[in-house]
C-alpha cells in the first residue's frame, strides 16, 4: 500500500480530495501531519503555487504528496479573486459577501465565471506531475446550498441550474473543476504504480 498525502489544511478540500479518491486501490490517502510550517503562496498561476506546496510538504513526508490550488475567476472583476481567493476576505462568510457586494450592479448576462483547480504531485521536494482543470458558470444574485464551502453557495451551473452549494457532493464531484483534475489524478497515480511494479 503506497501512501499519498494530502498537502492542505483546509478541511473542506481536503475531505473532499480523499472522498474522490476513495475508490483508489493500493494507495493509502492521509492528512497532512501536523507541525510542517507553511509555505507563502509566492506563484502567479494556480499551477506554480500548487507546485510550491507539493513541493515545501512532500520533503517532510513519505511517499507522494499532492497540492491543490483553485480559486475563482470572475470575468466583470478582471479576473478576481484568481488566486487570491483563500485572501480575499478572511472567512468564506467574508469572501461571499464580498463579490456579492462588487457585483451588486453587474447583471446576470455579465456574470460569467470559473472554477478553476490545479493539482501538483511531488516526492522529496521536485515535482512530477501536474494538472488544471475549469468548470464554466455565472455568479448567483444571492447565497444557495448547504454543502461544499468557500464559493459554493455562490457558484451557478447552467447545466444543473443550480449551485455548486446545492448540488449533492456526489454531483458535485462529477463535473467539478476539483473532481475533474482528481480523476486525471486517479489515472495517473494507477499508471505510476504499473510502472514500478
Amino acid at each position: 500500500m503506497r501512501s499519498l498525502v494530502v498537502a492542505s489544511k483546509n478541511p473542506g478540500k481536503a475531505h473532499e480530495i480523499a472522498t474522490v479518491l476513495s475508490s483508489l486501490h493500493d494507495w493509502k490517502v492521509e492528512s497532512l501531519p501536523e507541525g510542517i510550517p507553511d509555505i507563502d503562496e509566492t506563484g502567479t498561476t494556480f499551477v506554480e503555487n500548487a507546485v510550491l506546496k507539493a513541493e515545501h510538504y512532500s520533503r517532510s513526508i513519505e511517499g507522494l504528496c499532492v497540492a491543490d490550488d483553485s480559486g475563482l475567476i470572475v470575468d466583470a472583476l478582471g479576473g478576481r479573486p484568481g488566486i487570491y481567493s483563500a485572501r480575499y476576505a478572511p472567512t468564506d462568510d467574508a469572501r461571499n459577501q464580498r463579490l456579492l457586494e462588487e457585483l451588486e450592479r453587474i447583471p446576470p448576462g455579465r456574470r460569467d465565471a470559473r472554477f478553476v483547480c490545479a493539482l501538483a504531485l511531488a516526492r522529496k521536494g521536485r515535482s512530477i506531475w501536474t494538472v488544471e482543470e475549469r468548470v464554466e458558470g455565472q455568479i448567483a444574485p444571492a447565497l444557495a446550498g448547504e454543502f461544499g464551502f468557500g464559493y459554493d453557495p455562490l457558484f451557478w451551473v447552467p447545466e444543473f441550474e443550480q449551485t455548486t452549494g446545492q448540488l449533492k457532493p456526489e454531483i458535485k464531484n462529477q463535473i467539478s473543476h476539483r473532481g475533474v483534475a482528481l480523476r486525471r489524478l486517479q489515472e495517473y497515480l494507477e499508471a505510476y504504480l504499473e510502472t514500478r511494479e
